[in-house]
C-alpha cells in the first residue's frame, strides 16, 4: 500500500490530479480504516474542486486518528470544505476543535474567521483576522500602529465622542 500511495502523491505533485485521485480512491477502498490514506484521498478531491466528495474522507481520517501534522491539515481541510458547502455551523465546530488542539495555527484562525463572516459574526471575524495579521506581519507600517490596531480590533463598532 505505501508504495502505491507514494505513486499517487507523486502524481499529484506532477499535476496529474485525476490520476492521483483515482489511485487513492482504489487504495481507500482496499484499506478503508487507514486514516492517512483517507486524508490523502480527501485532499485529492479538494485539489479537483470536488469538496462534497472530500468531506466524508476528511471525517473518516479524523475519526480513525491521524498524526498531529496530518490532523492539523485534515481539520483545516474539513472546516474549509464545510464552509464552501455552506455548512457553516459544522465548519465553526470543526475549526473550534482545531483551535482547541492547535491554538497557534494561524491558518486555522484565518479560515475560522471566514466561517464567522459567513455566520454574520463580522466583529469576531475581524478581531481574529486583525490579531492574526499583527502576530505574523513584518510590515513596518503595520508594526508601527500595532498597539492601536490591537486596541480597536474588538471595538470596531464603538465610537468616541
Amino acid at each position: 500500500m505505501n508504495e502505491k500511495m507514494e505513486i499517487a502523491l507523486k502524481l499529484r505533485e506532477e499535476g496529474k490530479n485525476k490520476e492521483s485521485n483515482q489511485l487513492l480512491i482504489k487504495l481507500s477502498e482496499a484499506f478503508p480504516t487507514d486514516a492517512i490514506l483517507q486524508y490523502q484521498c480527501a485532499w485529492s478531491f479538494d485539489v479537483l474542486g470536488e469538496e462534497a466528495k472530500a468531506a466524508p474522507y476528511y471525517e473518516r481520517a479524523i475519526e480513525y486518528g491521524l498524526p498531529t501534522r496530518e490532523l492539523e491539515g485534515a481539520i483545516l481541510g474539513l472546516g474549509s470544505t464545510y464552509r464552501t458547502l455552506g455548512e457553516y455551523e459544522k465548519s465553526k465546530k470543526i475549526f473550534l476543535k482545531g483551535l482547541n488542539l492547535f491554538p497557534n495555527n494561524k491558518a486555522i484562525k484565518v479560515f475560522y474567521s471566514m466561517t464567522l463572516y459567513n455566520l454574520n459574526e463580522h466583529n469576531k471575524a475581524m478581531e481574529i483576522l486583525l490579531s492574526s495579521l499583527l502576530d505574523s506581519t513584518n510590515d513596518e507600517e503595520i508594526i508601527r500602529y500595532q498597539k492601536a490596531i490591537r486596541f480597536y480590533s474588538d471595538k470596531l463598532d464603538d465610537t468616541w465622542n
